[in-house]
C-alpha cells in the first residue's frame, strides 16, 4: 500500500457503519453513502459458502457510489474463506472482514462468530490465508472476550495473532459475547462497555489502526472516543437516526450539514431506478423511516411510508408525500 493509499485507508477508518444482518443492504448502503460520503460501509455478514456457491449477484451486488465497501465474511476454514476473500476482490470490494463477534446460536453451530475468539490459533490461519489470497486489506472485527472472560492480555494477545497474520485493522466492539443466556439483542445492550480495553490496546500498539464499535449514541462521545482510537463505528444509531450519521460525517470530515429533505430528494434517480428494475419500494423506504426521528412530525412521515410502501405500485410520489405531512406540521409546531 503506497502512503497515499494508506493515508486514504486511515482517513475512512475515522467513520464507519457496522455490518448488520436484515439491515445493511444494498439500499441501505446507498442511503447511507448519500448520508455520510467519507464513511466506510459494510455489508451485512455473508457466510464463505454462500459467496463460494451462492447467488453471487444477490449476495455481491453493489452500486458502485457504496465504495469504500468492506464484505463481511463468516466462517472458519482457512481455504474456504481465502476463496470467498479471492471472490470478493474480484468483484471489487475495497476489504475483507472476519466476523469474530457475532453470539447468535446459529453462529456457534457452525463454529464461527465470537466462538472463535477462544481458538486464536484458528482465526490466525484464517487471516493468514485470505492475506495470502488477495491485495485488498484483511481485516477483523471482534468482542473483548466470551462470557465471563476478564483477561485483558488473552484479548490482547489474540489481537496480535490476527495481526502477526495479516489483519489490517482490527475493530473492537467493546464488549464481551454472552454465548449462553442472552439473545443477540441482550448481547448488544446487556454486557458492559469497556472502552479502556480498546484505548489501551491503541496505546501500547500505537501503529495498529484500532476503530472502536458499541454504544456510540452522540457525536460528542464520537469526538471523545477519536482521542484514543483511529474510529468510531456506528451501529444503531445510524439505522435507527440515520441524521446522526450525516451529522457525524459533516462534523469529523468539515463538511456541509444538509437539510433532511434535500438528502432524502438526493436518493430519488436511485429509488426511480429501483422500481423501474420491478423492486417495490418499502425494500428502500424501510431504510428511511428514522431520518426525521426526534423531529416534529417524524412520527407522521414514518406513518405515511410504513402503511403506503406495501401497496401495489407505490412509488415516490409516496416519499414526496410523507415529506409534506412531515413540514406541515414542523411548520405548525413553529407557529
Amino acid at each position: 500500500m503506497t502512503h497515499a493509499s494508506a493515508a486514504a485507508y486511515a482517513d475512512s477508518l475515522r467513520l464507519s457503519v457496522a455490518p448488520m444482518m436484515d439491515w445493511t443492504d444494498r439500499h441501505c448502503r446507498v442511503f447511507h453513502r448519500l448520508l455520510a460520503p467519507s464513511a466506510r460501509l459494510y455489508t451485512e455478514m455473508v457466510h464463505a459458502n454462500a459467496v463460494i456457491h451462492g447467488d453471487r449477484r444477490r449476495l455481491l451486488g453493489f452500486d458502485p457510489v457504496e465504495q469504500p465497501l468492506a464484505l463481511q465474511l463468516g466462517g472458519s476454514e482457512p481455504a474456504l474463506l481465502a476463496q470467498a476473500a479471492r471472490i470478493a476482490q474480484d468483484w471489487g470490494y475495497a476489504e475483507v472482514n472476519l466476523n469474530c463477534g457475532c453470539p447468535s446460536d446459529r453462529v456457534q453451530a457452525g463454529r464461527f462468530g465470537a466462538c472463535l475468539m477462544r481458538e486464536p490459533a484458528l482465526v490466525a490461519d484464517c487471516v493468514a490465508a485470505m492475506h495470502a489470497a488477495v491485495s485488498i486489506p484483511v481485516t477483523v472485527k471482534c468482542r473483548l472476550g466470551v462470557d465471563r472472560d476478564d483477561d485483558y492480555d488473552a484479548f490482547a494477545g489474540f489481537v496480535d495473532q490476527v495481526v502477526a497474520a495479516g489483519s489490517a485493522m482490527v475493530v473492537v466492539h467493546a464488549r464481551n459475547a454472552w454465548l449462553q443466556g442472552l439473545s443477540p439483542k441482550e448481547n448488544r445492550e446487556v454486557p458492559p462497555l469497556r472502552y479502556d480495553w480498546a484505548y489501551r490496546l491503541k496505546r501500547e500498539r500505537a501503529r495498529l489502526p484500532v476503530v472502536l464499535n458499541g454504544g456510540i449514541a452522540t457525536l460528542e462521545a464520537a469526538q471523545a472516543h477519536l482521542q484514543h482510537v483511529d474510529g468510531v463505528m456506528l451501529g444503531r444509531l445510524a439505522y435507527h437516526e440515520p441524521y446522526q450519521l450525516h451529522a457525524m460525517q459533516a462534523a469529523l470530515y468539515a463538511t456541509p450539514l444538509r437539510p433532511r429533505a434535500d438528502l432524502l430528494r438526493a436518493l430519488r434517480p436511485y429509488v426511480e431506478a429501483q422500481l423501474a428494475a420491478g423492486l417495490a419500494l418499502k425494500h428502500v423506504t424501510r431504510h428511511l423511516l428514522g431520518l426525521f426521528h426526534g423531529q416534529p412530525g417524524g412520527r407522521a412521515f414514518r406513518q405515511v411510508l410504513s402503511e403506503g410502501a406495501h401497496r401495489p405500485g407505490a412509488d415516490w410520489g409516496l416519499v414526496e408525500q410523507a415529506l409534506q405531512v412531515t413540514e406541515a406540521q414542523a411548520q405548525r409546531s413553529a407557529a
